[in-house]
């Protein structure tokens, strides 16, 4: 079997066969680690880029004239744009290569930084802010364009490792916003928000460099075309919708915290985060070990099977909420943290386990077409192509969790003063995911 690599011109590999044990000890493993390292550095700036405005709004003082409720709609929106933008990224990997649409997904982040450095200052109108807010939506459609081509380069027995570490390492864009939004906040003081953007600017064209010079195209058949009729056919599925929705309550769930996390400690525990750089030296912690851990519940799922996984994680994730809640009516800071960063890091593990869920259940799909006579190499790239669809649709999904986080919380300390009535939404939301994933996935029949 040959194999062609160019890694310096737009034509794909030829003759990729992951499942080819030989070919994949031979050439294919060193091949795809290439791509997915490069492919992590590019998601990672893109989830950056996706939360900036969660610190963003710390550095927004009284002089912004700005309340509680219009900062959580400040990191709800561009969580919505990512959402929305997640199914055409998914497709555009098939279309344009992954490698090329890595390069332009990278560079269109060039949009949102620029404009915040551009207006952020006392006096800009609030639709101004909101719309550049929205703009940094484009950070988080870089994910599902990501997880849908590195998912194309590995086989399916370390496609839970893989995503887990491709989803992993660009989760830890969240931290690492957050850490650079502390150091600036430290050095320069809340008045220099632009100085946070513009560190950014370098570091996507090192990105879209990065995957122009080292990443490459796969040919289009196994990237995943005919895109739109996979859609259609994974969204009249029932399972695509069951999957999602465990998706909402893991991604959700981590996406929307790591926006929120700083404005709740600031209005939950306003005395002793009377600056934002207090609240910003926690803010990190949660979403790193979630970020971290994502790859850990990859892991856990390829052992012992995603369904399982995810359900032990969602039951865990219904205690640490009621941590928070107990430590919100106690008003107890150590517990508070303590169920949050709980909740974070139960996030990580349930959002590598229920990905690996969905190119399981396609595999196992086609290994029973092809036990009935089915062509293989037809079937597979059905498969592939089923697999890369619902990634794209359960990304999409999942993150509209983050703007229900957000909106739960604006409603919650706008009607209450506090976050309780969130809490008890999430409890219900955990408790509802538990009894779907048992009863779909692991009820005997």
């Amino acid at each position: 079997m040959s194999l062609a690599v160019q890694p310096r011109t737009p034509a794909p590999l030829v003759g990729w066969d992951p499942e080819d044990e030989e070919f994949w000890a031979r050439s294919g493993a060193r091949i795809a680690r290439r791509n997915l390292a490069f492919s992590v550095l590019s998601e990672h700036i893109g989830f950056s880029v996706w939360s900036l405005w969660s610190v963003l709004v710390l550095f927004l003082g009284p002089e912004y004239h700005i309340d509680t409720a219009g900062k959580f709609t400040l990191t709800a929106l561009p969580t919505a744009l990512g959402a929305l933008l997640r199914l055409p990224y998914t497709f555009a990997v098939a279309r344009f290569g992954g490698r090329t649409w890595t390069v332009i997904s990278a560079l269109l982040l060039l949009v949102p930084t620029t404009l915040a450095a551009l207006v952020l200052h006392p006096g800009v109108p609030y639709g101004t802010l909101l719309a550049v807010a929205c703009a940094a939506g484009v950070g988080g459609g870089n994910f599902a364009s990501s997880m849908a081509n590195i998912n194309a380069f590995y086989p399916h027995r370390l496609k839970g490792w893989a995503l887990g570490v491709n989803a992993g390492g660009g989760n830890l864009g969240v931290p690492a916003v957050q850490l650079l939004g502390l150091l600036v906040l430290a050095t320069a003081g809340a008045t220099h928000p632009r100085l946070l953007p513009l560190l950014y600017l370098p570091l996507i064209l090192m990105a879209a460099a990065g995957a122009w010079w080292r990443m490459d195209n796969l040919p289009a058949s196994q990237a995943g075309s005919g895109e739109g009729r996979a859609l259609r056919e994974v969204a009249r599925d029932p399972y695509g919708w069951a999957v999602s929705t465990l998706y909402v309550g893991t991604f959700g769930s981590f996406i929307g915290f790591g926006f929120a996390f700083g404005q709740v400690l600031q209005v939950e525990f306003h005395e002793r985060f009377d600056t934002p750089v207090k609240a910003a030296a926690l803010t990190f912690l949660g979403p790193l070990l979630g970020s971290l851990l994502r790859p850990v519940g990859g892991r856990l799922a390829d052992r012992y099977g995603g369904a399982r996984v995810t359900l032990g994680t969602f039951a865990a994730m219904a205690v640490g909420t009621t941590v928070v809640l107990v430590a919100t009516r106690e008003h107890s800071l150590p517990l508070f943290l303590a169920g949050f960063v709980a909740l974070f890091m139960l996030s990580g593990i349930g959002n590598g386990s229920t990905y690996k869920m969905i190119p399981a259940h396609f595999q196992a799909v086609a290994r029973s077409a092809i036990a009935a006579g089915a062509d293989p190499a037809a079937t597979e790239a059905d498969s592939r192509r089923r697999s890369a669809a619902l990634i794209g649709l359960a990304g999409a999904i999942g993150a509209f969790g983050g703007v229900l986080v957000n909106l739960a919380f604006r409603q919650s300390f706008l009607v209450g003063g506090n976050g309780d009535a969130a809490y008890a939404g999430f409890l219900v939301a955990y408790a509802g995911c538990s009894a779907l994933t048992w009863a779909i996935w692991l009820r005997r029949r």
